[in-house]
């Protein structure tokens, strides 16, 4: 009972506070209340804000083993579509604001410039992820769904990286959260060699 009552509680954290932030976040740019660039400012924010939630729900699974809290691991699919929704509102952001929804000029800058590509290719993930994580879809697709799903790993190194290109100048910040990638990356090191393994 207060496995579920827990589990209830910070579902409902997560919700509170990815919707508020990101609402908050939309209204500071609409009346400029986000610095000289608000444009930047929200497709920054919604960029980062996609890889910070990528980090943590990758971060329940050994947080809930170490704590010995499995409750825990009932929140990885929220926060996991809270994280596509992020990264949906990056691209939209950018099509949007950046290149008008051209469509030849998005084509352009994916070919042009590695990060763009990277970070679409990110998304692409993401979104088959999203996708894939209903029940019904999980127990039809059987063993092949946490096949599928391991590429979460590949969605994180690719954002990481992402970040790291996209960064102009100050590149503190992205090679932080290149460091947290490797370091969730490193409690994984049995489960890669199991698979290496088996191939």
């Amino acid at each position: 009972m207060k496995s579920k009552y827990n589990s209830l509680l910070f579902k409902f954290f997560i919700h509170v506070t990815a919707l508020v932030l990101i609402f908050n976040q939309y209204y500071l740019a609409i009346t400029d209340q986000i610095g000289g660039d608000p444009v930047q400012a929200i497709i920054h924010f919604t960029g980062i804000g996609a890889l910070n939630l990528l980090i943590i729900t990758l971060c329940i699974s050994p947080l809930a083993k170490y704590a010995k809290q499995s409750w825990l691991m009932k929140s990885r699919r929220l926060l996991g579509i809270y994280t596509f929704i992020y990264a949906l509102c990056h691209i939209l952001n950018f099509w949007a604001f950046e290149i008008q929804f051209n469509i030849a000029l998005f084509i352009t800058e994916v070919f042009e410039r590695p990060y763009i590509t990277l970070g679409l290719l990110s998304f692409i993930v993401l979104l088959v992820l999203t996708l894939t994580s209903l029940n019904k879809i999980q127990r039809k697709m059987g063993r092949k769904w946490q096949t599928l799903h391991n590429f979460v790993y590949l969605a994180v190194i690719l954002a990481a990286i992402h970040f790291y290109w996209s960064s102009k100048s100050e590149l503190i910040e992205p090679i932080i959260y290149i460091c947290i990638t490797l370091m969730l990356l490193m409690f994984r090191h049995k489960k890669f060699k199991r698979w290496l393994a088996q191939k």
